[in-house]
């Protein structure tokens, strides 16, 4: 049965139309795709700004390290003598209101302690040998380094005060920090973002553009902290059960920044 010439003409005719349809369809996908990957320029006019956020906060929690180190003739006599201090230095903390979850054990060590003692010689007439020896144990010392954390900073002074009529060996800090840092952070972050968006709107007024969608965001932020606290602190370097001092040391403030970039599209 022979197909009517009209059929055939419209029969083509649709197949063209779907096959430049499907084709357009097909292009535009691929451009897409180019476009998600950075391929071809999407033809943005774009500014982009920066902000920089600062705050300041006193600090709200203090850390010191100190040492105990003992150096007896065996290892029980050392670790019994450290084991003393460590005692009343503990107690100490807690008759302060140190809670034992923050006051951290760092360091525990002991090693023998020795002297190289040279033998005896036979000298013929002015001759005499090199003289040998071997390394001999003299003792023992015993190490252990405790970290304290100080939620009341305003017992600073009199802790490092009472820790040092004990006998530990060494003691450091302290050391001042912000306890919710995190809260602080993200202050400082909206600030850096305000300061952007702030800048963006100028510009773009100034040049006439309108100002459109953001684009891209960039937070570049380290969040360091600077630390400001003096070290010229009144200490004593011995005491007597009569001694009453009450070092005040300052803590001066920490810093928290942020810096971000913005990136709009303008018109």
């Amino acid at each position: 049965m022979e197909i009517p010439e009209n059929y055939k003409k419209n029969l083509y005719w649709v197949t063209l139309v779907f096959i430049i349809v499907l084709s357009f369809y097909y292009i535009a996908k691929i451009l897409t795709e180019f476009k998600s990957y950075g391929l071809i320029d999407k033809g943005y006019n774009v500014i982009t700004l920066s902000g920089h956020g600062e705050v300041a906060a006193v600090p709200d929690i203090a850390s010191i390290h100190f040492t105990i180190q003992k150096e007896k003739k065996t290892i029980k006599e050392a670790q019994a003598e450290v084991a003393l201090v460590e005692k009343q230095a503990l107690d100490f903390l807690r008759e302060m209101k140190i809670e034992d979850k923050d006051i951290k054990t760092s360091n525990i060590s002991f090693f023998p302690k020795k002297e190289y003692v040279y033998g005896k010689s036979a000298c013929i007439e002015y001759s005499c040998p090199p003289q040998s020896g071997r390394d001999v144990v003299v003792g023992y010392e015993s190490t252990e380094s405790i970290t304290v954390k100080i939620r009341n900073t305003d017992d600073v002074g009199k802790i490092i005060e009472g820790l040092g009529k004990l006998a530990v060996s060494e003691l450091n800090g302290p050391n001042f920090a912000v306890d919710n840092k995190e809260k602080l952070k993200i202050e400082a972050r909206k600030m850096a973002i305000e300061e952007a968006k702030a800048k963006a709107k100028v510009l773009a007024r100034d040049l006439g553009l309108k100002l459109g969608d953001m684009i891209s965001f960039n937070d570049g932020s380290s969040y360091g902290s600077d630390m400001y606290y003096s070290n010229d602190v009144p200490m004593k370097s011995s005491y007597s059960e009569s001694d009453e001092v009450r070092s005040q040391i300052p803590k001066g403030e920490n810093i928290i920044t942020s810096d971000v970039s913005i990136a709009y599209e303008v018109e």
